[in-house]
């Protein structure tokens, strides 16, 4: 699948591996890839979330991603569903980090543990995709292949999971190669 991808695809795919690293976590997720396609320029997907405002509102985006990592990947509804039934997460995150550390709820950062009980992170070891990572790639091939496309550009990776639908990408990014007639 990688080699249908574009230049500026496989830049989003190794700017989430980046960044999954520089966290210290083994996986790289979804948030990975979202927040490497903000920090794209001069992309189709770059000027698609710019035109959504998204763009400038990039650390307002990493701020709530590590927040909800910091909740063990809670979202704000599910958050306040809790609360209505007596149940403060942010009193709970605060006594785990109280007798754990800044992050323990985190699915995968920290102090990463071998198959061998050995705590440190495993030297030469990259991170790999994570469900929710894979996923995308996969939605991204079937919406080029939808759209009987022959790359996979990091618009597709953006139409994959992100919110953003086909026709408000392409109110400001027209196709590169208009999408074939089904007779051709």
């Amino acid at each position: 699948m990688f080699e249908r991808f574009t230049k500026d695809a496989r830049a989003v795919v190794k700017g989430a591996f980046a960044l999954a690293e520089g966290e210290g976590v083994r996986t790289v997720g979804a948030e990975h890839l979202l927040l490497a396609l903000l920090d794209r320029e001069g992309s189709r997907a770059s000027f698609a979330l710019a035109a959504l405002g998204l763009a400038e509102r990039r650390e307002a985006v990493r701020g709530a991603l590590r927040e909800t990592r910091r909740r063990a990947g809670l979202t704000r509804a599910e958050t306040d569903a809790l609360a209505g039934l007596g149940i403060d997460v942010a009193e709970v995150v605060a006594r785990v980090e109280e007798v754990h550390g800044v992050g323990a709820m985190s699915e995968d950062v920290g102090d990463l543990k071998d198959l061998t009980g050995r705590g440190g992170r495993r030297a030469g070891r990259r991170p790999v995709f994570g469900r929710e990572a894979k996923g995308v790639l996969e939605r991204s091939l079937r919406v080029a292949l939808g759209r009987r496309e022959r790359h996979i550009g990091d618009e597709h990776l953006l139409l994959a999971d992100h919110g953003v639908t086909f026709e408000g990408v392409s109110r400001v990014c027209p196709p590169v190669h208009p999408a074939r007639s089904a007779g051709s």
